[in-house]
């Protein structure tokens, strides 16, 4: 029974959040702004310009462009988080008789459905701006798969940054940290092409395996080891934040 009210109480806490994320639509639209801007900025201003081999430099580019989108998202989370906490609305949650961790579900399933509206509409726009993938049924699912995966990663982290800083500002600033790393991929130019200084981090930082996988599922190329970094470093990084924040959270709520 207690299973039973700890799901009904998420999808409660889920419809509230729905609901706060509908009053605040001007933040899913910079969600969606943002990553459409620079992509039409890439595609239209630099795309002659920068060198990225074989590759046609838009599908190149759009899976960059949609990291940076979930990204964007993660930032929201974290802003509406910190404005939960900092506002006593999780004093209030405490004193009534839900489950403890049906806050927290029910911010990370409104995070997801906004990621999902999100990305959908950049998609969107980067078929109409030139993408042209060639991935067959299995592999727009081994696509979806792995950007869920990566979606419930960042929205963690994104979780436990609401939790921890002070303000919504503050927690705002995750954007500056989610938006530079795609640049510090292979998300926009070759690895190759980068600085010595920086290939190493390009390497081994968890956006590349990411990008890596779903540009050569998109167009239809062997993903050879990325897909397995990619689903460890996103793996790694849900349980460790998961912990974490769950940690935090109780410590929070028990206060």
């Amino acid at each position: 029974m207690k299973i039973k009210y700890m799901i009904l109480d998420s999808l409660t806490m889920f419809k509230r959040c729905g609901l706060i994320a509908l009053r605040k639509s001007d933040a899913l639209a910079t969600s969606i702004f943002v990553p459409t801007f620079m992509m039409l900025l890439f595609v239209f201003v630099f795309g002659e310009a920068m060198y990225v081999g074989s590759y046609d430099f838009t599908n190149f580019i759009v899976p960059g462009i949609i990291l940076t989108c979930i990204g964007q998202c993660a930032t929201v989370t974290s802003i509406v988080v910190n404005e939960d906490l900092t506002k006593g609305v999780f004093d209030r949650f405490r004193s009534m008789p839900i489950a403890k961790t049906a806050v927290m579900n029910g911010h990370v399933l409104a995070a997801m459905a906004r990621n999902i509206v999100a990305t959908s509409v950049v998609f969107g726009v980067a078929f109409l701006v030139g993408f042209r993938p060639q991935a067959g049924v299995i592999a727009w699912l081994g696509i979806v798969g792995i950007l869920l995966l990566y979606m419930l990663a960042i929205t963690w982290v994104s979780l436990l940054f609401g939790i921890v800083v002070k303000s919504a500002e503050t927690a705002g600033t995750l954007a500056v940290i989610v938006t530079i790393l795609p640049y510090l991929s292979s998300g926009f130019v070759q690895v190759e092409s980068m600085a010595p200084a920086l290939q190493g981090f390009a390497r081994n930082q968890p956006m590349t395996p990411v990008i890596d996988t779903v540009r050569a599922l998109s167009l239809d190329m062997p993903a050879d080891g990325s897909w397995l970094a990619a689903v460890l470093w996103c793996t790694g990084i849900i349980v460790c934040f998961y912990i974490i924040a769950s940690q935090v959270y109780r410590r929070k709520m028990t206060k």
